[in-house]
Parts: structure tokens; sequence; C-alpha cells
């Protein structure tokens, strides 16, 4: 089969560091955190009581399409990126099929803020005063369904649920759909918004947030030994995708390519990283041989790095295993050092970061790197951002449940 090339025209991010790729980005460089006291319920009581909210998200970015008041946050921020994305990408329905055009979005969780406020309700004052829009507000497909209803695309459309990993997937699987000829642009990305108290109660509850709720902007140290755990975010990746030849004829403009997509399942435990990273291992050589890339051609990867104990130790086993003594000549950092873990946005959000990364040949740093662990004993870029020229870089997510995928970028 001729394969056809997928490169990214478009980008737009609703994140804790702002709305928009650009504010993202500023953010990202200038190693700011977008982590504070939670501001959405009464954590008072909790052990967490911090997490990376979006502060800003005036009800003007999406108040234009009526149905979307009825809507979760969740879909909300997927449609406020989403138009972003296509808007940068300058892709024209008047010109461009919209049949040839796809929508890929995941969440990991949806709307469980809906759950919550309308059991309640069912509780005080009965099951018929329950919304009829319920279900819609919160399961995951509403959010790529509701950005075709809005950008009026109608080639395949579906969702992802892969917990951290729904970001990448997505993505991934947008660039398989392009390069065997079934689109000629995807939509892609994912989508969360789960600052809730029965979520911050669940996640804090097996172990997995960080408790450090002094500073909050320091809580985040993925490969620091002081690492206790994640920082629970929200927010919203969206990329466009598009075959090379029609980017090129219509003179778009190009950011980077996409080049390689690899997924793997550990098979091994509901949270934990199977021993030794061996399953993110696989993803990674996976991703490597898609692209048709021997690992000295990287020069820098995107990590999960989620601030767990067991994950960045078992993320740098993985790496280690896969780019043997080049893991140390390496750059490697992570994302959410600065906007904490957006779960099913969390790979979205970084893919956009390591496209500017080969855009722009900056680095942005893992932030709150104080203390070495001897087990993480690559090189983290820590604490500011380095000018280098990456050609070729990739990005990796590992979810719950054993979920991994890498994907592979290199410039154009």
């Amino acid at each position: 089969m001729d394969f056809k090339r997928v490169v990214v025209t478009g980008m737009g991010a609703v994140t804790p560091l702002g709305v928009g790729v650009a504010t993202l980005w500023d953010g990202l460089v200038n190693g700011r955190s977008g982590v504070g006291p939670i501001t959405r319920f009464d954590a008072s009581t909790y052990r967490t009581r911090i997490a990376a909210e979006v502060k800003d998200f005036p009800d003007s970015l999406w108040a234009d399409m009526p149905t979307m008041r009825h809507m979760d946050r969740f879909i909300r921020y997927a449609v406020v990126a989403a138009r972003e994305a296509f808007a940068q990408s300058g892709l024209d329905l008047d010109r461009d099929d919209p049949n040839r055009i796809g929508v890929i979005i995941g969440s990991g969780i949806g709307g469980i803020g809906m759950v919550e406020e309308e059991t309640e309700v069912m509780r005080l004052k009965g099951h018929r005063r329950v919304t009829p829009y319920l279900i819609p507000k919160l399961i995951p497909n509403m959010a790529p369904g509701m950005v075709s209803i809005d950008l009026k695309v109608k080639g395949p459309n579906s969702a992802i649920a892969t917990a951290c990993a729904t970001g990448t997937h997505a993505i991934g699987d947008s660039f398989k759909i392009i390069q065997r000829g079934d689109a000629m642009a995807m939509i892609c990305g994912g989508t969360e918004s789960c600052i809730t108290p029965l979520a911050v109660a669940g996640f804090s509850n097996m172990g997995a947030l960080s408790k450090r709720n002094e500073p909050p902007a320091g809580a985040s140290c993925p490969f620091d030994r002081r690492r206790d755990g994640f920082i629970i975010g929200e927010g919203a990746g969206i990329l466009i995708l598009e075959e090379l030849e029609h980017a090129r004829a219509r003179g778009a403009n190009i950011f980077c390519e996409i080049i390689g997509y690899g997924m793997s399942g550990d098979a091994y435990h509901i949270t934990s990283p199977s021993p030794g990273g061996e399953g993110g291992a696989r993803a990674m050589k996976a991703a490597l041989d898609d692209a048709q890339l021997p690992p000295t051609a990287v020069d820098y990867v995107n990590a999960h790095g989620t601030s767990t104990p067991y994950n960045d130790k078992l993320e740098t086993e993985a790496i280690k295993t896969v780019f043997g003594d080049h893991a140390y000549r390496l750059a490697v950092s992570s994302n959410k050092s600065m906007f904490g873990h957006l779960i099913g946005a969390a790979g979205a959000v970084e893919a956009i970061a390591t496209v500017l990364t080969i855009h722009h040949d900056i680095i942005p740093p893992t932030i709150n790197y104080q203390e070495p662990d001897p087990e993480c004993d690559l090189d983290y870029v820590p604490n500011q951002a380095r000018k280098q020229e990456v050609k070729v870089a990739i990005s990796n997510s590992l979810g719950f449940g054993g979920h991994n995928c890498t994907i592979a970028l290199k410039e154009l």
C-alpha cells in the first residue's frame, strides 16, 4: 500500500496555563506553574487540596453555540480548542471536502461532574427533576460529536477512553486513518474536566495524588526524589493532522510531520506500570519501528512523567531499555511539572508541546527538580528551557489499565 505522509497544520489548547496555544507555549518555556488551591469546591478536609484548574475560560468563548450551555465543561474545552486548531490550519469547507475531514477526540472520564450534580438533584427533588440533557452532558463521545456539529465536518468520527493515554491514542489512530487514505484531515486530541469532589476523593484515596499542598506550584516534581503523586488537572488539546500533499497544495503552514505510532498493553495491574516499564518500552520501540527510525535518531522524549514514585522510575527504565547508551544523550522532560496531569487530555497537550519543541528548537524544562533520584538518572532538562536543535522527538503516554502509546514526530 502507498501510505500517505501526515503533517500537523493546526493546534488548539485550553490548559491550566491559559487559553490558546501561544499562552501554553509561553508558560512552558518560562517554567510557569498552573497549580494552585482547588476553587471548584471546598477541599479543606481533603488530603489533597490543590489542582491545576483552567482559571480563565469566559462563556464568551462558546456562547455563540446555544446547545453548549447544556454541555459539561470537558465538551466546551474541546470545542474551543478545536476552533483554534481549525482556524490555524486554514482548512476551508468551501474548498475542502467535509466528508474527508474527521474527528477523534477522547476523554478519560467524561462528565463526572454532571453525574455528581444530577445525582444530588434526584436525591433531593426526585427522578423527574433530572435534566433530559444528562446523558449528552456526560458521555465522552459528545466531545467529538459537538466538534463535528460546530465545524460541520462529516468524516470518520469516534471517541477514545484509555485513561491517561487517551489523547495520544486519538492522535495515533487519526494518523493511521489519514495514512491509509480514509480521510484527508483529522481533528484529534483529548479533553478532560474532572476536578470534582468525587473524582478528587477517588484519586486521593487511592494514593495517586500529591499531598504536598504548600506551596502548590512546587508539588509536581517529576523524576525528583521528593515526588509523591500527580496533580490532577484539566483542559483540552486538539491537533489538525493532514495529508502532506493536500497541505502543500493549499499552501498550509506545516509545523512538523508525524511518522510513527506504537501501542502496547501491560496485562499486569489496574494502575501500576509493569516491572521495568516493559510495556512502555514496547510502545516506544513499536513507534520507532513504524517510523523506520533507529533509536539514535531521536533527540528528545516528552515523557509521561507524572511525578508518581513508580511511573517516573519505570519510565526511566523503559527509556534506557529502548535507547541503550543513547538514553544518556537524550533530553527528557515532563510538561506535567507545570500543568499537572490532564488525564484524557494529557497526551494531546503534550503532543502540542512536542510539535512546538521541534518547530522552535526549544525544549521545555522539568520544573521543581531539586533532589536527583539515583534511579532516575537521565537528562530531565531541569528547571530552565533549553535552546537545542530537535529534529526527531517522541511523546509517551501510559494509562491506568496498562494502556501505553507513543507517537514519533520529526521536522519536515
